[in-house]
């Protein structure tokens, strides 16, 4: 454990003590009551607490904005057709009762029978026929899906058949869990700009929670008695309330967990090691690395500003980053390096590594430095730092969250790094939400960035790296605004590969991996724990490696609650 981390725990365990009167949330630890939506007493024992979703007022209700919605918008209000479960590696069934391709280019699925919205109307294959229309407004987020999608057809009530010009095998399964299905008679009467961009503060959602209040820093879910799934799936959230509290820093988080006022955390915590052992959370292993990988953690260039547009220049910048310094100094190993490509572990098969060999870059000062003199860049007024290739000044920003502890000092190393290499980078540390602005309209020099996670193929991956075209807002994807049409053409390709052809699938992202470590659109960095830290006050039996315990993801993260983070809630009990 480096220095950086014992100081940062010591400051951490220190709040523990100085918070205990501090944070809202009343007395959950012991007391029968407690204020859970800052005017509302829930019973503690009916209440999940939990943080590490949010980082400021939640922005919307939205579950089309699935980039900024308030978490639980998606997985606990409004629900996909299928769920994801990465153990397994397959699809599970959810309001899709079943579904197959009928032929090359048609899809058919069953709905279950009996499913209702909130409101008691009946959800009806017009719904999802009406739900993946939506894509077609151009400005939708899943716009591109209608360049191979033709048609979504409602059959009949519980019959959807949707036809494709060409089949994208993998983005379509990715799709089928991905995509929120919304209520056809309360949208229809929307605009354009209210159904992208709309706050939805009213939601009506087929899901086992509704929104019961909502304030600056938290939101309140009201588990539905009268929920389809309780019957048709077999399965029953076990808190009744889900209070989602944001926080504004990782140290106010080890403070509440000590004082009980949170039953989970999904936030990176300073030291979680120690407090695994010290058995004041329990985490999915009691042991290194302590967390299940959940995505790759990117240094994301915009490659619309000079010198970022120069794939020279950014081979230099990836060279010059420590990862290994992040790994031990920042995170005392709770994290592994990533590999060049970036890759998870979990899509180990599918790095080709003589490309690596070959192409790949690792920490190497001195060969920054070259790279940067080969490629015209001069220090040319004597103050260790170079300039552009027409003399004026480099000065880079990299922006991170406030609050979002680890990554702003592992921001700092990548600055020191660079500065070593000659490159000048200082750091910044906005609000979250601000900073989401900030990338989606392309106003920043340097973000760090991991919104694509561990999915059911790495095509999500390379599109998340090489989505074109451009927008003027990009929302969830290619941040940096990188623009390579063959590396597009090939994503495109990877996604109509059928899903059990895995020498084909390998093809094609070999050819990936050569453009992006020829031209490091992104530089990955390390592979980001699925952070959860849990207490056992109130709540027990959280998932974890252990014989006979649940497997499943133990995170309320935005699009986790499809991948396990919903289904963990089926199994905790009470613990009293």
């Amino acid at each position: 454990m480096g220095t950086g981390i014992r100081v940062r725990l010591a400051g951490a365990l220190a709040v523990i003590a100085l918070t205990a009167t501090a944070c809202t949330g009343g007395s959950p630890a012991t007391g029968k009551g407690a204020d859970g939506a800052k005017g509302g007493a829930l019973p503690r024992g009916e209440t999940l607490y939990t943080t590490g979703t949010q980082w400021g007022p939640p922005a919307n209700y939205n579950p089309l904005r699935d980039w900024d919605h308030a978490t639980g918008t998606k997985g606990l209000v409004y629900e996909t057709l299928f769920h994801f479960d990465p153990n397994a590696g397959k699809l599970t069934p959810w309001l899709a009762e079943s579904g197959g391709w009928k032929d090359a280019k048609t899809y058919e699925l069953k709905l279950r029978p009996g499913i209702t919205w909130a409101d008691g109307k009946p959800l009806t294959a017009k719904d999802v026929a009406y739900s993946y229309g939506l894509g077609k407004i151009e400005a939708s987020s899943f716009h591109s899906l209608w360049s191979w999608l033709s048609g979504a057809e409602a059959v009949d009530d519980t019959t959807v058949r949707f036809t494709f010009t060409t089949a994208h095998y993998q983005e379509w399964d990715f799709t089928l869990y991905g995509r929120p299905i919304v209520p056809e008679h309360v949208w229809s009467g929307r605009s354009e700009e209210e159904i992208l961009n709309g706050v939805n503060d009213k939601p009506v959602g087929s899901g086992a929670y509704t929104l019961k209040s909502k304030s600056q820093d938290r939101v309140v879910w009201q588990r539905r008695d009268d929920w389809w799934g309780t019957k048709a799936l077999g399965m029953t959230p076990a808190p009744r309330y889900i209070v989602d509290v944001s926080n504004p820093s990782n140290e106010v988080v080890i403070g509440q967990l000590g004082q009980g006022q949170l039953d989970l955390s999904n936030n990176f915590l300073p030291g979680a090691s120690s407090l695994v052992k010290a058995k004041k959370v329990v985490s999915y292993y009691d042991q290194p690395p302590y967390m299940l990988s959940a995505n790759t953690a990117w240094l994301v260039p915009n490659t619309t500003r000079k010198p970022l547009d120069d794939a020279a220049f950014r081979k230099a910048l990836a060279a010059s980053v420590d990862i290994d310094k992040i790994v031990k100094g920042v995170y005392g190993d709770l994290v592994k390096k990533a590999d060049p490509t970036g890759l998870l572990p979990q899509w180990d098969q599918y790095i080709d590594k003589g490309v690596v060999a070959s192409d790949g870059f690792s920490y190497d000062t001195g060969g920054a430095k070259k790279i940067l003199a080969d490629a015209g860049y001069r220090d040319t007024d004597g103050d260790g730092l170079v300039e552009n290739k027409d003399g004026s000044k480099i000065s880079l920003k990299l922006a991170v969250p406030t609050g979002w502890t680890d990554w702003m000092e592992a921001a700092k190393v990548i600055a020191a790094g660079a500065k070593s290499a000659g490159i000048s980078v200082t750091t910044e540390f906005p609000d979250q939400n601000a900073l989401n602005e900030q990338r989606a309209k392309g106003d920043f020099d340097l973000v760090i960035n991991n919104d694509r996670q561990l999915s059911n193929t790495p095509w999500t991956y390379y599109e998340y790296m090489f989505q074109l075209p451009v927008q003027k807002q990009q929302n969830t994807v290619n941040f940096g605004r990188y623009e390579n049409e063959e590396a597009w053409q090939l994503v495109q390709q990877l996604g109509a590969v059928p899903t059990d052809d895995a020498a084909g699938m390998k093809a094609v992202t070999s050819k990936l991996q050569k453009i992006q470590l020829d031209e490091m659109p992104i530089i990955p960095l390390w592979y980001n724990g699925l952070w959860s830290q849990s207490t056992t006050g109130t709540w027990t039996n959280w998932p974890s490696d252990k014989a006979g315990a649940p497997a499943y993801a133990p995170a309320l993260w935005r699009n986790w609650l499809e991948m396990g983070g919903f289904e963990m809630l089926t199994q905790l009990k009470p613990a009293k």
